[in-house]
Order: structure tokens, then sequence, then C-alpha cells
């Protein structure tokens, strides 16, 4: 058997894992039952009373949009000054749900944080006095909190250890800046050596890296994709997704999420209408997925994908900003984690803003395409390159991963990592809440469903130790607003227990455990 059959035959194995039957993966690709994921439908009464909620909020908002015209209480629209006869570059109506809706519900988890960004850290909030009975309105305090809302995977976003101590080496010896770009004078040895770490690690024939993760997605993608390609595109795929294919002028076809039977229904229907107009066959089609999804917890179905881009002779492209080094036996990402051939992806594009503790993105493939956008990737050509204590931090990264420093702590760290994932899952669904996602993710998304309730939830947290994020439309559906948590492999037992007995305590009190299933109660082992 060959290694490609051996990929092959692993990828089958792990999806039938994952609740995919042998015939959804190999010929037509049916819904998959993803047994390993959980969506509980949002109660009906829920919905209609968030809906309700809006609504009035709205109504209000109007009431004070009129009120402050007519010159009681201060107006908060944005206008610029010193513009008389210009045409206004910003409209009320625009900015009407950021004035009114928006803006009032995320002043109570927007804060300041005064320490180091890791597990534990301090942060500077005003407490005001409905969540502190002896606070003073805009009492400003510093606190203790354990952090829950980095995406800090495996821990290496620290300011001590292997890492720190050869980042401060390298700053000796290269300075911290570049101030070129790759193709004049900013190309430099740790650059190509971060390159080929990226490409082995991933098990491709070469990688590109850039310094801002958002731009790897907006500025790559139309390098790619022109007039004339069409994308297919999950419906919950991340923005700088969303913009690299509306700038690469290409047709987009959006499809249900991880739904493989509407993207294989779409991806025929293409085909055979062809292009608009012309009805020409489209020049190329590439299907962009995410590895891990950061609002959902979801993992992509990277078998099923797989037989699909074959099928259909698409390209793939996978970002694994929250995957790489989150998932997988050895934090390889999807492809590790289904055990898939990595050749069997065209695109591998990652950030390492997350799992590694730096900055900054990838793309990886085979060489003739990393060579294309070396030539023509404008993050490439016209932006800084990164610097070179940055691009160290992630070769250190790799080493451990990899285990190339002659320890097992980068498997540790993954493990740790899985660890923690699934008694946080589990426990949070035992104390009744409603939990999205897979239960190998880190992004845990525990839904609250009312904007109102996240701020009171995240404050209330917070007023236990506890610091995570509140997520609310436009960024989730109008229906759906959830506290998200992210897991780290630095997350104690202790802490993780702390949180669950504060998030207990604040739940119960909210009334937010929604979930109507029932949980058994034998103890979760850690």
């Amino acid at each position: 058997m060959t290694n490609q059959m051996k990929h092959e035959a692993n990828g089958l194995r792990r999806g039938l894992k994952n609740g995919f039957k042998h015939h959804e993966i190999k010929q037509e690709i049916k819904k998959p039952r993803l047994t390993k994921e959980e969506f509980e439908e949002t109660p009906l009464l829920i919905v209609l009373t968030v809906y309700f909620c809006y609504i009035v909020l709205t109504i209000f908002g109007h009431i004070r949009d009129f009120v402050r015209r007519l010159g009681f209480g201060k107006s908060s629209e944005v206008k610029e000054k010193n513009r008389e006869g210009y045409v206004k570059l910003y409209r009320s109506f625009e900015s009407f749900y950021t004035r009114n809706i928006y803006k009032r519900i995320v002043q109570g988890w927007n804060m300041f944080i005064c320490g180091v960004p890791g597990v534990m850290f301090k942060l500077k909030v005003n407490i005001s006095p409905e969540f502190h009975q002896n606070a003073k309105f805009g009492t400003e305090k510093i606190m203790n909190a354990v952090n829950l809302g980095s995406y800090n995977y495996l821990g290496f976003a620290e300011n001590s250890g292997k890492c720190a101590d050869s980042v401060e080496e390298i700053i000796l010896e290269y300075g911290n800046g570049i101030c070129s770009t790759r193709h004049e004078l900013g190309n430099l040895d740790i650059h190509r050596k971060l390159e080929t770490m990226v490409a082995e690690f991933l098990g491709v024939e070469d990688s590109i890296t850039v310094g801002m993760g958002f731009a790897t997605n907006s500025t790559n993608i139309p390098t790619l994709m022109s007039k004339g390609c069409v994308i297919f595109s999950d419906e919950l795929n991340h923005a700088s997704l969303v913009l690299g294919c509306r700038l690469s002028g290409a047709k987009i076809i959006v499809y249900k999420h991880n739904n493989m039977i509407d993207l294989e229904n779409k991806i025929r229907a293409a085909i055979v209408e062809g292009q608009p107009r012309s009805h020409r066959p489209w020049k190329k089609a590439l299907i962009i997925v995410e590895g891990v999804y950061s609002m959902e917890g979801t993992i992509v179905n990277l078998p099923a994908l797989i037989a699909l881009k074959k099928k259909y002779k698409c390209y793939l492209y996978v970002d694994e900003a929250h995957s790489i080094g989150a998932i997988g036996s050895s934090g390889r990402g999807v492809t590790d984690y289904f055990d898939c051939n990595p050749h069997d992806v065209d695109l591998l594009m990652g950030t390492f803003t997350k799992s590694f503790g730096a900055s900054g993105g990838y793309i990886a493939g085979s060489k003739s395409l990393i060579n294309h956008l070396r030539k023509h990737s404008h993050s490439f050509s016209y932006a800084t390159s990164m610097s070179a204590p940055v691009a160290q931090q992630i070769i250190m990264t790799l080493k451990i991963l990899m285990g190339k420093d002659g320890t097992n702590e980068g498997v540790s760290r993954v493990r740790q990592l899985e660890r923690n994932t699934h008694y946080f899952r589990r426990k949070l669904k035992q104390k009744g809440f409603i939990i999205y996602g897979n239960e190998d993710s880190p992004v845990v998304p525990l839904m609250l469903y009312f904007p109102s309730k996240v701020t009171e939830f995240i404050q209330g947290l917070l007023m236990g130790g506890i610091a995570t994020v509140g997520v609310c439309f436009p960024a989730t559906t109008v229906v759906t607003s959830r506290a998200r948590f992210c897991i780290s492999a630095s997350h104690t037992k202790e802490m993780l227990d702390k949180a669950l007995t504060v998030i207990e305590a604040v739940g119960r009190n909210m009334m937010v455990n929604y979930s109507k299933k029932v949980r058994s109660q034998a103890e979760v082992i850690y």
C-alpha cells in the first residue's frame, strides 16, 4: 500500500469515527452525522422574545434620536467638522445600530489589560453599582482574572521560557524591525528558515509567510482568483476570507455551514450553468473553508471536502487560523486531526497569532504555487517584512512542537489542551448550558441569546475573577448572542474548576441554563 493510499484510508477511518458514512466520503456526499458536534435548537419562545427585545430597542433608539434633534440631550451622531458644502461621508442611519444598540451592549466587556495577557492577567475595569453594592458609578479597579478569552491555545504567549529567551538573543543580533519589503532589503535568512520549517511542520513542499494574518487572506486570494473564476465559500467564513473573495472579482457562491449536500448541489449547478451570460466554463473553481470556526467551535468536514474537490476538480483552500497547533495528535491542524494527506489540500493557510503566540500568517502548498505567490502577492511585495524577533518566536515554537528542542514539551501541551477542552465542555453541558461546536474544539460558545444578558453575564463572571468575551449581532445572527470561551494548555484544573463554579453561579442566577437535554451527572475524568 502506497503512502497516498494509507493517508486516504486513515482519513476515511477518522471520518467514520466522527460519524461520516463510507458512501458519504467515497461517492455522493450525503449529510454527515457529526456525532462529536452538537447544536441544540434555540427554543421558539426565546427566539420570539429576542426579536421582541430588538424591536423595543429599535423603537427607543428612534425616540432617542428624535429627542436629540429637538435639542434635548447630546447628539452622538458621527459628524465631520469644517466640511460645509461637502457631501456627507457618514449618514445618521448607517450608525443607528452602533449608536443606539451595539454601544450599549459592548461596553460591558470592553476593558483594558494592564498586565501580560497570559493565562492570568490584570484588568482595569469600571465597576457600576448594579454589579457591586459598595461601588460608586465609574469606580475604577484593577483586578486579577483567569483569562478565558484569549487565543493562546498552547500557552506560548508568555514572557519567560525557551521562546522568550531565544527571542531576546535575536533582538540583540537583528534588532526589532526590518523597515523594508521582502522584495527589497527585507529578505533575511531567518525568514527563509521560518518558511522551510513551516513547510516541514505541515508536510508540504514550501510556504510563504507575511506579517499580518488578516492580510494573508485578503491580499492573497485576489492573487489566485479573478474574473471568470468561481469561489464556493462557507457562510460562516471569517471577514478576511470574505474580503479576499470580494477583492478577487470572482463569482462568489455561499453555501450552508459545513453542509456537504448544499455544497455539492451548488458545485454541480455552477458547472452546468457556467459563467453568467456567456455560459463558458469557469476558469478555476476554489472551495474556501476554515479548519475550526472561531464563533461556532465547529471543525470542518475535511474528508468529505477532499472527496468533493477530487470529484469535481476544484481547488481547496483551508484557513487554519484556529486549528493549527490546537487540534490533531501533533498539533498540525485538521489534516492531522483527520489523518488526511496534506497534499490533498491545495492551499493550507494559517496565522501565528493564536497557538504560536506571535503575529503574521502563512500559506503553504506546492513549490510552483508558492513561487507564484512570491512574485505576485501584495502582502509579500508591498508590506514590511515580519520582524526577526517575531520570526524567532514562531521558529522556537515549531521546534518545540516538532520535538527538535530535545523534549516532548510540544506534544505535552497539545495533550493538555485536548484534556482541558474535553473537561471544560463536558462540565458545562452537565450544568445545563447550551454549548455549540465539536467536543475537540478549544473554542467553546455558551449560548445566551439575549444581548442584554451577554453584558450581565460577562460582568458577573468578571466579579468572580473570570474574564472572557461576549459576541452579539452582527458577529452572530440576531438570535444567537453568546459568551465565548477559549481554552489554553496553560489552564490548570484548579483554574477551570474555579471558572466552572463561577459560570454555574452566574448562569443559574440569570437563568441561562437553557438546555432541555438530560445530562449524566457522573464525574467527568480530567
